[in-house]
């Protein structure tokens, strides 16, 4: 007996292997839906694109300036910085108005959804003002909030080559928007500057979310930098900057800071004040190349989790233990066994994350997330991480995520979710309310003709020390290919439980790559449209048109202070990280949150969304969870009919 398990254990690594073989092989043999299946998959969607409409006068470019060290590769530099967002910006009641920030002219657009509505007001460039800039910086991208509670949506837009800008309302305005419709302030306060040229740090954002992290009853803001501060936009300066200094374990990218809120001012200049937190990461997990962040509450305490997708390195996920004034945040891990590779646990992975979203996609009552990775066969062929909560309950959850352990698995091979391109951000929502979500993602990097793919393969092979090094980077350059004709994707589950991809049947497969993905009901027929934006392409809307669909609930969560008096409406200040569950009669769980920003560049709108199927009446007993602007939790049941609701919230939920 002793010498077979000696055996055993000196044959336990070829057993493994033999076991990971096997199952790899298993998953890429899973059967495909037949043509007959694929049709009756695809009629259940229809989506109208239409064009967006952008101001004019702006001179074009197709690929960035960029400081002389990275001249041989300033189309990688390039390539990041379209992103979209959908929100109620002028208080009609819809969600039917776009932030766009449009690379080729390097503008941040506020515009109308095109469609009924369509010429509302004409698309305008968000200006400055006083504020200090200069010609090294561009816009990255746009979140929608309201950050001085005056009850209207203002504009967070946060680039590279400057501190971010937060762009409030202002209540004199009228709901024919333009440039003067917001007042454009400091998000760190005492930029400097230097003959009206801006001069103080030079941040380079690629990610950000906004939630309640204290639990104050204030939202507060997370901003992820991808490079250190550096002169990446500077076309007169060569070096003071740097790569990664690894493919997987690279952190030497720019630093983190949450900004908790601390007051704001209404009234003609309007305003909002921060406090700077720059401690609340390890330095190792603050320093990673953001490209994506998500917060949600997962566990029920009404404290929103973060994940981060970091590029070049690990994923970082970390459970709130925040109190009023203090943000803490300690890191999870997944945990590995012998036939799960370390790079599909979360925390551990060596894998370039680009955008994260949650959603309950089994209705369990319990969120479940989905990372977009570089998944290129012939190419970089990683995988995206459906990741599927383990736990039973919210209290085993709470439990393991108190003890550090991040109980999630990831089923993305078997599920026909796991390779798609080079990936961005990632939005899960259900388009035609069937009452199962589907998984819309963006992909391709540069587009051009000459195939590049073989040399950044040896550069993912290269020794770490030269990494750090721009001059050891392949050419990257206008005319340079790197999964430039890859396509959005639109995973829909089929009748086996295993997705598809119908972005090819329902025509959104254009070869072109995209990078955000807003969400929001632009009309308000309960369908969800949504928008993509394209790296140096036009953007582009998708209205909804599909037949037949379920039974929808639709909430506008806002809180119950009155919106201060002015010309331009109110749409409400939404209850950022407001928590909704339905139970419907069959047993079937549904969640979702009023998101304060999820994914790589795109924005979905505040309402909560939720398709409940075919066969669902009402009224629903619908379970809600939030904090009053004084920080204190409630739960409460409410009953509704299913279709678009308005409800208040302060010391109980009240219909508007």
């Amino acid at each position: 007996m002793t010498a077979t398990l000696g055996w055993l254990r000196r044959q336990l690594p070829g057993i493994v292997a033999l076991v990971l073989i096997v199952s790899v092989f298993s998953i890429a043999r899973l059967p495909s839906y037949s043509a007959a299946e694929t049709a009756t998959i695809a009629n259940k969607f229809s989506f109208k694109p239409l064009s967006i409409a952008l101001p004019s006068g702006y001179k074009q470019q197709t690929i960035r300036k960029v400081n002389k060290d990275y001249t041989h590769i300033d189309a990688w530099i390039s390539s990041v910085g379209a992103a979209i967002a959908m929100n109620d910006l002028d208080g009609d009641g819809l969600s039917n108005d776009l932030c766009v920030v449009d690379t080729r002219i390097d503008q941040a657009v506020v515009t109308p959804t095109p469609g009924a509505g369509g010429s509302r007001y004409a698309p305008f460039a968000l200006n400055p003002g006083a504020l200090p800039m200069n010609d090294t910086m561009a816009p990255m991208g746009c979140v929608p909030g309201d950050y001085n509670e005056d009850g209207r949506i203002d504009l967070l837009v946060y680039m590279w080559g400057r501190t971010p800008i937060v762009y409030l309302a202002k209540p004199g305005a009228t709901p024919r928007l333009d440039a003067t419709s917001y007042q454009a302030v400091e998000l760190v306060p005492g930029a400097n500057a230097t003959s009206g040229k801006y001069t103080g740090p030079q941040w380079n954002t690629n990610a950000a979310t906004v939630a309640d992290f204290d639990g104050d009853g204030h939202d507060d803001i997370f901003i992820g930098n991808y490079f250190e501060d550096s002169p990446v936009l500077d076309p007169t300066v060569e070096g003071g900057v740097h790569m990664n200094h690894s493919m997987s374990q690279g952190f030497n990218g720019g630093e983190d800071y949450f900004f908790r809120w601390t007051g704001s001012s209404t009234g003609a200049t309007p305003s909002v004040s921060y406090e700077c937190i720059d401690d609340v990461l390890p330095k190792d997990a603050s320093k990673g190349w953001e490209l994506g962040a998500a917060s949600t509450d997962l566990d029920g305490d009404q404290l929103p989790e973060l994940y981060l997708a970091n590029d070049f390195g690990p994923d970082r996920m970390f459970y709130n233990r925040s109190t009023p004034g203090h943000i803490k945040l300690s890191a999870v891990t997944g945990v590995r066994s012998p036939i799960i590779p370390k790079s599909k646990t979360v925390g551990n992975d060596s894998f370039k994350g680009m955008g994260v979203d949650f959603a309950d996609l089994n209705h369990d009552g319990l969120y479940d997330m989905f990372v977009s990775n570089i998944t290129t066969s012939w190419g970089i062929e990683e995988s995206n991480f459906q990741y599927m909560s383990t736990a039973a309950n919210k209290a085993e959850l709470t439990a393991k995520l108190r003890s550090g352990e991040a109980p999630f698995k990831d089923v993305s091979g078997p599920a026909g979710t796991a390779w798609s391109g080079w990936g961005w951000d990632i939005k899960m929502a259900d388009f035609n309310n069937s009452g199962d979500l589907q998984i819309a993602q963006a992909t391709g990097f540069v587009k051009g003709q000459t195939d590049r793919w073989p040399q950044l393969q040896e550069l993912a092979t290269a020794n770490d020390q030269l990494l750090q090094n721009p001059f050891w980077w392949p050419n990257a350059r206008a005319g340079d290919d790197i999964g430039g004709h890859q396509t959005l994707h639109f995973f829909v589950k089929g009748p086996s439980g295993r997705y598809v991809d119908m972005a090819k049947d329902l025509g959104l497969a254009i070869p072109t790559p995209t990078r955000g993905i807003a969400t929001g009901d632009a009309d308000g027929d309960g369908r969800l449209d949504f928008a993509v934006a394209r790296q140096w392409d036009e953007p582009v809307f998708y209205s909804n048109q599909s037949p037949a669909t379920g039974a929808f609930l639709g909430l506008k969560l806002t809180r119950d202070t009155p919106a201060t008096p002015g010309t331009l409406p109110a749409a409400g200040s939404p209850v950022t990280g407001a928590q909704v569950c339905v139970k419907t009669p069959d047993g079937r769980m549904f969640v979702s949150r009023v998101d304060g920003s999820s994914g790589h560049s795109g924005r979905r709108s505040s309402e909560v969304h939720i398709g409940l199927g075919q066969n669902v009446t009402g009224p629903l007993t619908v379970n809600i969870k939030w904090r009053d602007r004084n920080g204190q939790p409630h739960d409460q049941d409410v009953q509704l009919t299913t279709g678009w609701h308005s409800l208040e919230l302060g010391q109980q939920a009240k219909e508007k």
